[in-house]
Parts: structure tokens; sequence; C-alpha cells
């Protein structure tokens, strides 16, 4: 079987990868030629952990191939993937100039039945907008040649892709025809033989799907990130909350951790595209809204803990960071709280020296010279008078109190993801903030 992915990005390049891995050709394609020159060299432009041996396996196995020609890609292709980005514009909206100028593209070039799949996460009715533009163009042609469209959501966790792809909770699929169906049944067999769900249902519904759990998640973040407030306010411990709320099997323990907000290139941008998608069609989806405010005002607690600790002058003072990146096993900083927290921290007038396992590069596209970049976690807090700890990469869980106590001119820790024990800070001499549980002073 052979298919083609256009947009090398997490998506495409994951989902073609993880294709070819089954035994499927599958040609990547990309407008960028510097990334495509690239990726033929075996040099991966984003960070997933077991995505780079992957790749270059199944391009030694001539199985996996990268391109900037459409055209060619289609040539013998049973399906197409759309998996471009679509950005937010203005309003919320998703930007679907992407996704119709492939459709646009596929339209011009398709010679044979295929069926052509939005993978990218788009809007309801996106599907009808990609039929009309590849229609639009075999009319120029004067060419009647069938196609179908499909949508085909994809739930990927950044840090842990791949196992999510080739282990999927269920797969969704909208369709229209039988023969669209069989051909989506037969590339995704191997990912259902140990009985996952591979979920079939019509355009409209499987492209709210995606939004729809991605708000879900969301709001179970927002939610217990109120909660963790609350729980500050009337002298209650969050973590023994949540333990409480996720023993409940209807709930669950998962995505009720508090912190310092969600970010990343999916949840924020999802709850805005349906908030302006409800909007458009005369509705209000005020559980949304709510979940969007408390996220933007959860970005703040920590930078307002640490104004509060110096008695809101923090002009002078070196804070150091730990984690950049929205979340661990990710470089990925679109949206993450370590943004708006260091822009707010020099805003005030501090100094900021930052550490992260896999993001520096990506930082300094963000932040520029705004900050110092430390090159280990130790480094960091060289001279600090305060420690944050936004992200928690799995080499941050166990402190170093030697290092400290060298290097940090006060023993201060802010901890935004609760990874640390109050008690043991204390004993350490130190005055520990976290979310949702009491200062130790």
């Amino acid at each position: 079987m052979k298919i083609s992915v256009v947009g090398t990005g997490y998506v495409g390049l994951v989902s073609g990868t993880c294709f070819a891995e089954t035994g499927v050709t599958v040609t990547c394609v990309d407008v960028n030629q510097e990334k495509i020159s690239q990726l033929n060299k075996g040099i991966i432009p984003i960070y997933e952990p077991g995505l780079e041996d992957m790749v270059k396996r199944n391009v030694e196995k001539e199985r996996l191939f990268f391109s900037t020609n459409l055209k060619e890609s289609m040539v013998g292709a049973e399906v197409v993937f759309i998996a471009v980005g679509t950005p937010p514009d203005e309003d919320g909206s998703a930007d679907l100039k992407h996704v119709l100028a492939v459709a646009s593209e596929i339209g011009k070039h398709i010679t044979s039945y295929m069926v052509i799949v939005n993978k990218s996460t788009v809007p309801v009715g996106t599907g009808l907008k990609v039929k009309a533009a590849i229609q639009q163009e075999l009319d120029k042609r004067g060419a009647n040649i069938p196609f179908d469209v499909a949508s085909n959501p994809e739930f990927l966790k950044e840090g842990n892709a791949i196992e999510d792809f080739l282990k999927p909770d269920r797969i969704v699929v909208g369709v229209e025809t039988e023969e669209a169906q069989k051909i989506m049944s037969k590339l995704y067999k191997p990912f259902v033989l140990n009985g996952h769900p591979i979920i079939f249902m019509d355009l409209f519904s499987s492209e709210l799907t995606k939004y729809a759990a991605n708000a879900m998640l969301a709001t179970k973040i927002s939610f217990m990130n109120d909660i963790a407030n609350l729980c500050e306010i009337v002298g209650a411990d969050v973590n023994l909350v949540r333990k409480g709320v996720g023993s409940d099997s209807r709930i669950g323990n998962k995505f009720i951790y508090p912190g310092a907000g969600y970010g990343g290139s999916c949840f924020p941008k999802d709850v805005k595209a349906l908030i302006k998608t409800a909007q458009d069609n005369n509705h209000s989806l005020e559980i949304l809204k709510s979940v969007e405010n408390v996220n933007e005002k959860q970005k703040l607690v920590v930078y307002n803990k640490v104004r509060s600790f110096f008695n809101g002058n923090l002009k002078g003072k070196k804070i150091a960071v730990w984690g950049l990146s929205f979340k661990p096993n990710t470089d990925d900083m679109r949206e993450a709280p370590s943004v708006v927290i260091i822009e707010s921290l020099l805003k005030d007038g501090a100094t900021v020296s930052a550490y992260d396992p896999v993001a520096m590069n990506e930082a300094k596209h963000i932040l520029g010279d705004k900050i110092e970049y430390a090159t280990s976690q130790y480094e960091a807090t060289r001279n600090a008078d305060a420690l944050i700890l936004i992200t928690e990469w799995t080499e941050f869980r166990i402190l170093n109190y030697a290092e400290l106590e060298k290097t940090m001119n006060q023993k201060v820790i802010f901890d935004g993801r609760n990874i640390y024990e109050p008690e043991e800070l204390k004993e350490q001499g130190y005055v520990y903030f976290s979310i949702g549980r009491k200062p130790m002073k």
C-alpha cells in the first residue's frame, strides 16, 4: 500500500513514520525545501522520543521518503493525508488556508481514485470545503475523476506520540462512502489487531470529536487548578483532594494535576477554535470560556507568588528557572507558561537564568537575549535569589541540596508542578511554595 502525507510538522512526520513502520510505503511532502533536505539527511526538526531512530530505520528500509513534489508523491497512492498547520486567526478561528491550498493542489494532479484525509485539526465543515476545492480544480481541468474525502483526527500526546500512534486508545475516522471506509480499514488494520477500536462516523462528527476531546481535557486541568487556588485560601491540600476525586472511576486520575496552566500547540488553539465555532452558530460555550479564562490567570499564579514573596520589588533579583517547554519530553514552547512567567519577571526588573534539557534553542528563538541560558540546572541557580520549577522534567525530580547550597543566594523554591515534598524542603531550611498547598515557612 502506498500513501502520501502532506506536511512534515509534528502530526505529519509522526503519522507518516508510524505508517511506514507497518510496511506501508510513505512519502512525506513539504513545501519547505530546507526541511526536506534535513530530513533526507536524517536530521529531525522536532524532538520526540524514539522518532529519529524510527525515521532512519524506515528510510533505510526504503519505506519512508521525503519530497517537495506533491504530484510525484500521488502517483500510485491510495490515500493522501493533509497534515498541515491550522494556526488560530485573530478571532480564534482555525486558519484553513494551508489545508485548502493542499486540497487545490491535489485537485490539479489527481489522476485516479484516492481518499483524501484531513489529519489536521479542523473545524466542523472543513471536509466539505476540501471536497469543493478539489472538485473546483477538476472542473477546471474538465476531468471526471472520483475521489473521497475523509476525516481522521489525531490524538497524539507530545512526548509520547510514537506509543500513542502505534497503540491508540481509539482511531476515529469520518467517511461518506463504503469504499473510503474499506480503504481506511485496510490502512489501520495493523493498529487494531490488539483490540484497539476504530470508530467510523460521519465527517461532521469526526471533526467535532477532536475539538471536544481536547476541550474536555483542558476543562479538567483548569477545574483542578481553580480548586487548587481555593485549597490555598481555605487551608486544604490539593494533592489529597486530587486523590480523593481521582479515585472516583467516573472521573479518573488523569489530567487533574494542578500546575502553572496548560500550553502547547493543541489545547489553547482548539479551545479557542471550538468557542468560535459555537459563536458562528449562535451558541455560547460558557464552560469553555471559563476554562480559557482560568488558564490565562493560572499562568500568572507562580509569578504572583514570587512577586509577593519579594514584597513587590523584583528589581535586581536573579531568578533561576528550570523547565521551559510546555511539558516534559518535548521542545515545544507554544503557549508555554514559562514564557508568560519569564516575561512578567523581566518586566518587573528581575534577571532570569534558565535551563531546559531540550528546549534551549527554541527558547532562544522566542526570548532572544532577554535571559541567560545555562548549560545545566545548577548553573542556572548560580547567585539566584529564588528557583522556579516550571516543567517537571525527570532530572529535576531529586534535588542536589549540596549544589543548591553552593549556588543560591537565598533558599527559596517555587514549585509550579508540586513535585517536591514540603516537609523535606523545610528540613533543609528552604522556604517552599507550591500550587494548592500551604507555603512552608
